[in-house]
């Protein structure tokens, strides 16, 4: 039974700062996680809710409460769009810290070490966070600097390391979209972007159903996936699309100096290495490119994918 008494001591000096939030809920419409759920308790304004009422009495620490806490990609749009300037994520990291060695901790999305790691400590040197140590003869995860960015999973020779809730963005659930997408008739490309770099009006906007003339269905050519960090796309992510139909696969991170986790210096490494590979296999390098974007430009976002597609359809199909 869930009836362990914490000190919410790191909690309670955001007590006052609680009081600033007006629920807009400017929050729910740019994290990814709810994006994904579309449950309202994995919001960020949901979360500071639970967070006041345990501060109040009103409610108790629980596991589930836990689970959400520990629940987040630190892509900070929740911060950006927040319109009383409530800074969530730090919010989120005191927390935690309250939660950490008690039965209410989770795993959240947090990166979790498997048995079969060899002590490469690769990982370790990797993590742009300080969140991977080697305690004890074991690599832990601290759980309050874990930012889930995933770059430890694809780093990992032993491919030992996971993300158990990762909302959609591992590389088996977007292999699947892949797939899925790649399928239908008229789809030639994907495109990855991350939280930050990718607008969320293009998330959540819907391809018409019909053309003006027509009753068929609009199918686009291209489909976006979401990654939540350029640094989490490893060489054979993203050469999956092509091996499975795609004409070309476009990368969309952040502009140099924006990113919360360096994943966009990784992003345009491996992009690189893949562009240098096809020259060498006398395959047209721009099948795959990467474009940098700043933070809400969706027309530019859009104007970058337009551009690559005519690319793309001159170049048309790879051959078999």
């Amino acid at each position: 039974m869930e009836n362990q008494v914490i000190e919410l001591k790191h909690a309670e000096k955001w007590k006052d700062t609680l009081n600033k939030c007006i629920r807009c809920g400017y929050c729910y419409e740019h994290c990814p996680l709810i994006k994904y759920t579309g449950w309202e308790s994995d919001a960020p304004r949901a979360k500071l809710i639970m967070i006041y009422g345990m501060l109040s009495g009103n409610l108790e620490p629980s596991k589930y409460i836990g689970e959400k806490l520990f629940s987040c990609f630190y892509c900070k749009r929740c911060e950006a769009a927040c319109s009383a300037g409530v800074p969530l994520t730090d919010v989120f990291s005191d927390v935690r810290k309250d939660f950490v060695g008690t039965e209410f901790e989770a795993t959240g999305s947090t990166a979790v070490t498997g048995e079969n790691c060899v002590l490469c400590l690769t990982c370790v040197r990797a993590c742009p966070h300080e969140a991977r140590l080697l305690v004890d003869g074991e690599v832990v995860t601290d759980m309050v600097k874990c930012q889930s960015c995933g770059i430890c999973v694809d780093v990992c020779p032993n491919k030992c390391i996971t993300i158990e809730n990762a909302y959609g963005t591992d590389s088996d659930s977007l292999n699947s979209e892949i797939k899925e997408f790649l399928g239908k008739n008229n789809s030639k490309a994907i495109v990855f972007g991350c939280n930050w770099s990718f607008y969320p009006g293009l998330q959540t906007a819907e391809i018409s159903d019909c053309t003006p003339c027509e009753s068929e269905p609009v199918q686009e050519e291209y489909k976006i996936l979401i990654n939540l960090c350029g640094g989490r796309l490893s060489k054979t992510q993203l050469i999956e699309p092509l091996l499975n139909g795609a004409w070309g696969v476009l990368v969309a991170c952040c502009p140099d100096g924006d990113c919360e986790h360096d994943g966009n210096i990784k992003a345009k490494a491996q992009v690189k290495i893949l562009r240098d590979l096809f020259k060498e296999m006398e395959i047209n390098p721009d099948r795959i490119q990467l474009v940098q974007i700043a933070h809400g430009d969706k027309t530019g976002f859009q104007a970058a994918i337009d551009e690559f597609m005519e690319k793309i359809n001159e170049l048309g199909p790879m051959k078999a």
